[in-house]
């Protein structure tokens, strides 16, 4: 894809009020393997995700794309989200992986055509028809990966997708994040789960007090973490 990419942020800040949540974060997000938040409780995980995706302005700083905000209609977005609990349309399956795609121009066959590959992808081609809101908890989410990831986007933010999952649900989500992966779309998702980014692998960047503290790859994060913090924390040390 090589389009929007690589991601700046350029001391970066987000407060309400006098409460400071992100304090002036300086990175660079490129493609490649997938970059996993992680951090205590408050550390700042959630809110830099929406700052990235937009759903937040910086309070300071800036977070800028190497390409244009805006694309023509029918090419892939720069970049889509997923949350913690799925936000679904009163359709169908289809229905909720079909209405994005439209949105961006494609036709009615087309928009089908992509939406039915993507649902096939997650393991919900034979629910198609099934209203979406009556799906279990772990198909919620797997329609919420396979709409996003019919949108083709050059990166898609995940917001802690597998926290109100059981164990079987998590693994068949961490399955289609790994996959989403190695089709080219940069995954920045942020986890609690420090098991589950061993799993993942990649990078990982540890934020404490609403800073990047550390940056590395998982396996040398995990290993020997650089800074006291990040040893407090795979301790379970570290709270706040």
């Amino acid at each position: 894809m090589a389009y929007a990419l690589p991601l700046r942020l350029n001391g970066l800040r987000f407060a309400i009020g006098s409460t400071e949540i992100i304090r002036g974060i300086t990175l660079e997000l490129r493609e490649g393997a997938p970059s996993l938040l992680v951090g205590p409780n408050g550390a700042g995980k959630s809110v830099l995700l929406r700052l990235l995706h937009g759903l937040l302005a910086p309070s300071g700083g800036t977070v800028e794309w190497a390409g244009p905000a805006a694309r023509p209609p029918g090419l892939a977005p720069r970049d889509a989200m997923v949350f913690q609990r799925p936000v679904l349309l009163r359709r169908s399956v289809l229905g909720n992986t079909t209405y994005p795609l439209r949105l961006l121009g494609h036709g009615r066959a087309e928009a089908r055509l992509r939406a039915e590959a993507a649902l096939e992808r997650v393991g919900l081609g034979r629910l198609l028809h099934r209203p979406a809101r009556l799906l279990s908890g772990g198909e919620q989410q797997r329609l919420a990966l396979a709409r996003a990831w019919a949108l083709a986007p050059e990166v898609l933010f995940l917001d802690e997708p597998t926290a109100a999952l059981d164990p079987a649900a998590t693994r068949s989500v961490e399955a289609i994040v790994v996959a989403i992966a190695e089709s080219g779309t940069k995954v920045v998702m942020t986890t609690h789960d420090l098991a589950q980014a061993r799993r993942l692998g990649g990078e990982v960047l540890f934020l404490h007090h609403g800073r990047v503290v550390e940056r590395a790859e998982a396996e040398a994060f995990f290993a020997g973490p650089r800074t006291e913090e990040a040893a407090a924390f795979l301790r379970g040390e570290l709270f706040w």
